[in-house]
């Protein structure tokens, strides 16, 4: 029974397959008289088309979506490029303006002095805990020597303590070995300025009936030979008295920051200059 249906089948579809062929061939030209048993052959063959239609039109949108996301990753890669080139010239002409500004300065307040300057640059820096000091690119061929005074704009920084011929070591005052003569401004109380090893210094020897009072500025008193009198040092920035002691011991905060520097003054005759702090 089941050999006489599968025959059945067969003979079905070989009659389908050469009929449908037979039926195209006598098809008319004008489709509005398709014969109509072509008609679902029609329809499911359009069906096929319009999902082929989808897919490709699919496909192509997927296509352009993929190129237009290349095509984006591209242009940022270039963008972050030329920010990052745009950066490093602004850092750069920042670092110029800045510099400039600087060199304006130390000029400016090398025209109105009367003392007389060597202008330095700092060339090499020595931070330790208990080691400050500052290297510049100035030495004995240039009239450098030991002990004297390294100052900026601002105030002093420290003092010559090794040279050579073309390069100079500076002690900084914040040094726990360097030591300056000096003098409160407002009481003339004088005392020894000492490094601390910390970004601070203290002033030493004062009497304990001694006028200071915190916010006051201590200046050079001259009298050490290596510094011009009257030059800021620091500022009070505490004040101990103890009990039963005979002095007082002063906490200090430099008027400049001594690590920060990038250009100094070397002053060549500080023995022979007093110094005159600018009125505003």
């Amino acid at each position: 029974m089941n050999f006489i249906n599968l025959d059945i089948r067969k003979i079905v579809v070989l009659i389908a397959v050469v009929a449908i062929p037979l039926l195209s061939v006598n098809e008319p030209r004008n489709p509005e008289e398709s014969h109509w048993s072509l008609k679902p052959f029609a329809f499911a063959l359009g069906s096929l088309q319009g999902l082929y239609s989808e897919f490709s039109s699919g496909v192509r949108g997927t296509t352009a979506l993929y190129l237009d996301l290349i095509d984006i990753k591209l242009k940022n890669r270039e963008l972050f490029q030329q920010n990052a080139e745009l950066r490093a010239q602004l850092g750069t002409l920042t670092e110029l303006k800045l510099e400039n500004e600087r060199l304006s300065e130390l000029i400016g307040f090398k025209q109105k002095s009367k003392m007389e300057l060597l202008a330095a640059k700092v060339i090499g820096k020595d931070l330790l805990p208990d080691h400050k000091t500052l290297t510049i690119n100035r030495g004995t061929a240039q009239g450098v020597k030991k002990h004297l005074a390294a100052i900026t704009v601002g105030g002093v920084v420290g003092y010559v303590f090794r040279t050579s011929t073309y390069t100079s070591q500076i002690l900084l005052l914040t040094d726990r070995y360097a030591v300056i003569d000096a003098i409160i401004q407002r009481s003339r109380a004088r005392g020894i300025v000492e490094g601390s090893s910390k970004d601070l210094c203290r002033l030493r020897y004062l009497k304990r009936g001694d006028d200071v009072q915190v916010g006051d500025l201590v200046v050079t008193s001259g009298l050490d030979n290596i510094f011009p009198k009257g030059f800021p040092i620091a500022t009070v920035k505490n004040v101990m008295k103890s009990q039963y002691g005979l002095s007082q011991d002063v906490e200090l905060k430099p008027v400049v920051a001594p690590q920060t520097l990038e250009e100094i003054f070397i002053v060549l005759n500080s023995n022979q200059e007093n110094y005159e702090i600018p009125q505003d």
